[in-house]
């Protein structure tokens, strides 16, 4: 089934990677740049939030179970050359903090990487790219670099606060670019064996469903879905599927 899916795939030769962006063989599903890293950040991330929960509530019990367990075997699947890539990459963050900020203080104009620190220890690095556009898709609005020329005379809060901004960008723009190297990826035999150990399909699709258990988390909390019903079922209302003995 594994080679079915993957036919429409890409994968280079030389290292036997899959390509990210390259159809998986599922309709509006490609294949993903960094499984093992979203995998982990979401695992942590939905962990995270069940402690929130009460230890008693069963859905807690239940969820933290299946993502502890998927969470052990992605962590066993270590892609090759990992480990000197993370010992480079935690240098970096020491020697490069004012680069790195914190969820807090997320920059969206892709100059500074964001660094998100779970309740258990680990620590994330986010960086997205700053889109290239092409200048001449653009239309030019009258607006020079995207600055309105300075205004005479006194200036009202909104003119203030708007020039304030451009400073800031100014700074943000001269600090230097964030020189972090693409974490090593699993080979695609690693991302096989990794997705017949977790048995739920292609890795893609179980990232999707990581993603839609950490969304449901904050809305089961919200709800307190461990609390006594309001209205008490009747006897015997929810037995039907009991074995009989």
């Amino acid at each position: 089934m594994r080679a079915t899916l993957r036919l429409l795939a890409t994968v280079r030769p030389a290292g036997k990677y899959l390509q990210p962006g390259q159809p998986t063989g599922l309709t509006g599903l490609d294949t993903h740049p960094a499984p093992r890293s979203a995998l982990l950040y979401l695992y942590h991330t939905t962990l995270e939030k069940l402690q929130q929960a009460p230890e008693h509530s069963v859905y807690r019990q239940s969820v933290e179970a299946l993502t502890k367990h998927r969470l052990a075997l992605v962590e066993a699947a270590v892609p090759p050359g990992y480990e000197e890539w993370a010992a480079k990459a935690r240098e970096v963050i020491k020697d490069q903090p004012e680069n790195f900020k914190t969820a807090s203080h997320l920059t969206q104009r892709g100059v500074n990487a964001l660094k998100v620190e779970r309740g258990d220890g680990h620590v994330f690095v986010m960086r997205k790219l700053p889109e290239e556009k092409d200048p001449r898709l653009e239309s030019w609005d009258g607006d020079l670099d995207g600055v309105s020329p300075p205004l005479e005379g006194s200036r009202t809060e909104e003119e203030r606060a708007e020039q304030n901004e451009i400073l800031e960008l100014e700074k943000e723009m001269q600090q230097p670019q964030v020189e972090l190297e693409a974490e090593p990826q699993l080979t695609a035999e690693q991302i096989q064996e990794l997705e017949t150990k977790i048995g739920a399909g292609l890795i893609e699709e179980v990232i999707e469903v990581a993603e839609g258990e950490l969304k449901l988390v904050d809305t089961m909390v919200q709800a307190k879905v461990w609390e006594p019903l309001v209205e008490q079922p009747n006897p015997g209302q929810w037995v039907y599927f009991e074995r009989q003995s």
